[in-house]
């Protein structure tokens, strides 16, 4: 009879816990600073860290957050409108398909650890349907999922990657557009309030000191005011258990080579 009363009181406690608004935090931007990139590791609780490619600290910061329990993420960079410098690595909607998914492949490879990507900039890129196809062939190709940082709203990385079947999901609130804490305050009860609406919220920030020194308060109270971390591929596992049990394509056959003799 005991053993029936702990089992219902722990299927009820899970309950409560599954109803509990969930809160997914981005730290974007991360590779430069060795520094930002282990302070963001030492975020409490489960953090998803966008990592730069082919960044002097990246491959390091992305092995001590693995360590430490984070979620390891290509912060992929993208042609903006602004013609801003997006860094190494850069996809454009120049390329033709086989120089982008070998850019693509190139950055994912150098980033351990990974198990999805986000844009870094990217407001021209993720408006183009073809482009953002053939960057969703190789995420599917790899088993990886999407986030949509949405820096622009007419973006179509969302769609295609729905079309494509990549799991994937779309930002909600920037914390620190205006880097001061009164407007890192305000966006954080903004992402709160959408979790408290819809269930979730996708929150990004960046490895700014005022960032960081807010969220290292504020994380450790989040689960006594009712509200859960969750990495991004926890909230994204079935549609990745999915993922996973889809057949791989067969490779194409290469084309038969005919020997040529002299007398031909």
């Amino acid at each position: 009879m005991k053993c029936l009363v702990f089992s219902v009181l722990l299927s009820i406690a899970h309950l409560g816990w599954a109803d509990q608004p969930s809160l997914i935090i981005i730290i974007d931007d991360l590779g430069y600073e060795l520094d930002a990139g282990q302070r963001a590791v030492a975020l409490p609780g489960k953090i998803n860290l966008a990592v730069l490619p082919h960044t002097p600290n990246g491959p390091e910061i992305a092995r001590l957050g693995m360590a430490a329990g984070k979620e390891i993420m290509l912060h992929a960079p993208m042609t903006s409108l602004r013609k801003l410098p997006p860094g190494k690595g850069v996809l454009t909607p120049f390329m033709r398909e086989e120089e982008l998914r070998r850019t693509l492949a190139r950055c994912l490879d150098s980033t351990p650890g990974v198990r999805g990507v986000n844009n870094h900039m990217g407001s021209l890129l993720t408006r183009r349907r073809e482009p953002m196809a053939w960057v969703m062939e190789e995420l599917a190709s790899r088993g990886l999922y999407y986030v949509d940082s949405r820096t622009i709203s007419k973006s179509v990385a969302g769609t295609v990657a729905e079309e494509r079947g990549v799991p994937n999901l779309s930002r909600n609130v920037f914390l620190d557009h205006e880097i001061n804490a009164t407007a890192i305050h305000y966006r954080f009860k903004e992402a709160l309030a959408i979790a408290d609406r819809r269930g979730m919220a996708v929150a990004i920030g960046h490895p700014h000191d005022v960032t960081l020194d807010y969220l290292r308060r504020q994380l450790p109270r989040l689960e006594r005011k009712g509200y859960q971390l969750k990495l991004v591929s926890e909230v994204l596992a079935p549609q990745l258990a999915q993922y996973q049990r889809k057949p791989k394509p067969r490779p194409k056959p290469l084309p038969q080579v005919v020997a040529v003799t002299a007398a031909d």
